[in-house]
C-alpha cells in the first residue's frame, strides 16, 4: 500500500486554480437572459412568487375574518350576558317589592286587628 503523500504548497496553489477554473466555465454554461431556457425558469419562479402571494392574502383574509367572527362572538356573550343579568336584578327587585308588600300587608292586618280589638272592648 503506498503511503500518504501530503500535498505541497504548489499541489495545492494548483488544485485551487483548478477549482476557480472549473467554477468559472459552470458559470458561463448557465443560460442568461434572452435565452429560452433561462426566460422559462424566470416565468416559473414568477408564477411560483405570484402563487405564494396569492396564498398568504387568502390567509389573511381568512385571519381577519376569524378575528371579525371572534369579536362578533365575544359582543353577543356580552349582550346576553348583560341581560341577564339585568333580568336577574330586576328579578330581584320584583321579589323585594313583593316581600315588603306582604309585609306591610301583615302590619296592616295585625294593627286591624288592633284596632278591632279596641273597638270592641279589648281594654
Amino acid at each position: 500500500m503506498p503511503s500518504f503523500k501530503a500535498p505541497n504548497f504548489a499541489d495545492r496553489q494548483q488544485s485551487a486554480v483548478k477549482a476557480r477554473q472549473a467554477a468559472l466555465e459552470k458559470f458561463k454554461a448557465k443560460p442568461g437572459p434572452g435565452d429560452p431556457e433561462f426566460d422559462r425558469r424566470q416565468a416559473e419562479r414568477l408564477k411560483i412568487e405570484q402563487d405564494r402571494k396569492v396564498r398568504q392574502e387568502a390567509t389573511r383574509v381568512a385571519k381577519v375574518k376569524r378575528d371579525a367572527e371572534e369579536k362578533a362572538r365575544l359582543a353577543a356573550e356580552a349582550i346576553a350576558k348583560k341581560a341577564a343579568d339585568e333580568a336577574a336584578w330586576l328579578a330581584q327587585q320584583a321579589a323585594e317589592e313583593a316581600a315588603d308588600i306582604d309585609a306591610k300587608a301583615k302590619r296592616d292586618a295585625r294593627y286591624a286587628a288592633r284596632k278591632a280589638a279596641k273597638k270592641n272592648g279589648g281594654r
